[in-house]
């Protein structure tokens, strides 16, 4: 009864799966990016004076040219996750606003929410924070001693407005928190070395977002000049419905479903094209229908790899597996492990109908939480989800859980776990034991956990190395780990730090452009070219 009970809810998660996947399908995205673009250009239309630019890489899909691009991420938005960060400053938006008087950036989200974080919250704080800078340049410029609270007394913001400007839909409670660390953050780009006076130059007015969605009400014989505000308007749009996630609609010939947000995440729906391909073949695209939209798309993007080749650029060829075979073997012509197939090492990457992938003959599989693991024939597992499975293994400690937060809710998780998730695989793979790596959904973190065992443990042909994880003078080190001779030095404790680097006792282990380097106090920096996605530490 309880195997009944299992294939029943396997035959479920399938059949969600597979709606889904229908629901989400190529033509359904790029005709929900087309009308969305339409919104985006009668929105851009009401100033044309203004530049247009996209918040990559989402809003690079909803018009065919841009004035320019930023990144503001969303994730520096996020309620337990606010930041200011230094790397992205996107200094050329506020250069932009200030030449033109104002901008507008698209960007769109998945999520049914109305407007990503990124517009919710990151781009206000950008803002609030540059307006406060250049009004403490100006004061320090002017020989005025102000602090900024001073600064932000009730006769300042008639000259030169530094309050916080959010939605009303972000709670006052979050609004508090935002506004008390705006001054800290202010700080924190004052010391980075940025040149504040020439944005300070162009702005003759201060910065402040306003949000455009396709449910807001613009009456069209009173939309007011730019240069009527008594500030520089950074407008935010929206550029999807957000009714819903998916909804029907028909066109002349065909019937589609509606996606908000369809440009986000493209590696998992685009099939290698790109928002410059998309608009180059936009109209024979859309009505081509989904029989064929596809095929048209593959053409598309391999003209362009052949294009591209043969002028000398990077033009990796795209792998994309069919729909079709989702629940079928992959031949060896859809086997995404190349680089194992040209060195003759075979297998099956699709197990019997259990959605499991086997990494050629490493004994590594790659799965979902979902998966029928009494029907699996594996020894350990590596769950890499938040939530608990029930499994049953004869040996209980062939069984390992770290939860693993998404990036965008903890960006050091991955980070975090990957040392000891590779000390459970050496440990399981040296005894010839078959390990299943799972996740959520089987695509996102246990790839990456399954891709750090690959480079980590395997040489080039694919083969378990004889003293994995320990090859080429490394080997795995955890936090609080001793660095023996790092940089040529004396060595020391190490730990993570903020920043992602790694802090050795009067030296720092860094990791840059895939090169790996330790350098000691009064040493030279040392270099190895193990390109590992995990730390490591010098024997």
């Amino acid at each position: 009864m309880a195997d009944d009970t299992d294939t029943a809810s396997m035959s479920i998660y399938r059949a969600s799966r597979t709606i889904k996947r229908r629901h989400s399908s190529l033509y359904n995205s790029l005709l929900s990016i087309y009308e969305d673009s339409i919104f985006v250009s009668e929105i851009a239309n009401l100033w044309p004076q203004l530049p247009v630019v996209a918040n990559l890489r989402c809003g690079r899909w909803y018009a065919n040219q841009f004035d320019s691009s930023c990144y503001f991420k969303s994730t520096d938005g996020h309620t337990n996750n606010l930041s200011f960060n230094t790397s992205r400053l996107n200094l050329h938006v506020a250069t932009l606003a200030g030449q033109k008087g104002g901008c507008m950036i698209v960007d769109s989200t998945r999520k049914g929410k109305r407007f990503p974080d990124s517009m919710s919250k990151t781009i206000p704080i950008w803002t609030c924070v540059l307006n406060r800078a250049i009004l403490n340049y100006r004061n320090q410029k002017n020989g005025i001693n102000k602090t900024i609270e001073e600064a932000n007394s009730i006769e300042e913001p008639a000259k030169w407005d530094t309050s916080l400007h959010l939605p009303l839909w972000v709670p006052d409670t979050e609004k508090t928190r935002i506004d008390s660390n705006i001054n800290k953050w202010v700080k924190v780009l004052e010391t980075s070395g940025v040149d504040i006076a020439s944005i300070s130059s162009l702005l003759t007015k201060p910065l402040r977002p306003l949000w455009i969605s396709q449910k807001t009400v613009i009456w069209l014989n009173e939309v007011p000049d730019h240069n009527s505000w008594d500030f520089t308007p950074i407008i935010l749009i929206s550029a999807s419905a957000s009714n819903d996630i998916y909804r029907q609609k028909k066109s002349s010939e065909f019937s589609w479903n509606y996606i908000a947000g369809a440009g986000d995440d493209e590696e998992s729906w685009a099939r290698g094209l790109t928002p410059v391909l998309f608009w180059n073949n936009v109209y024979d695209l859309i009505n081509s229908g989904p029989d064929v939209c596809n095929l048209m798309v593959a053409n598309i993007v391999e003209k362009d790899r052949v294009f591209r080749a043969q002028r000398g650029h990077n033009a990796p060829q795209v792998c994309v597996k069919d729909i079709k075979l989702e629940s079928a073997r992959l031949t060896q012509f859809d086997q995404p492990l190349d680089v194992i197939m040209e060195n003759g090492i075979s297998g099956e990457l699709l197990d019997d109908g259990n959605g499991v992938y086997w990494l050629g003959l490493t004994n590594v599989a790659v799965c979902s939480t979902g998966c029928d693991f009494k029907a699996l024939n594996v020894d350990s597992i590596l769950n890499c989800d938040n939530n608990q499975i029930l499994c049953t293994l004869k040996d209980s400690e062939a069984y390992l859980h770290l939860p693993i937060m998404n990036s965008k809710f903890d960006r050091f998780s991955l980070q975090r776990n990957l040392p000891s998730a590779l000390n459970f695989a050496k440990l399981h793979l040296k005894q010839g034991k078959r390990l299943a790596v799972c996740c959520d959904s089987g695509e996102d973190i246990s790839v990456c956990v399954c891709l750090a065992i690959l480079i980590s443990l395997f040489n080039v042909e694919g083969m378990l190395t004889a003293a994995a994880g320990t090859d080429l003078g490394f080997e795995l080190a955890t936090d609080g780990d001793r660095v023996d001779g790092a940089g040529g030095g004396g060595g020391g404790w190490w730990r993570w730090n903020e920043g992602g680097l790694v802090e050795v006792e009067e030296g720092v282990l860094r990791r840059m452009a895939g090169v790996w380097s330790a350098t000691a106090k009064g040493s030279p920096e040392v270099k190895t070219e193990r390109a590992d996605p995990v730390v490591l530490s010098e024997r």
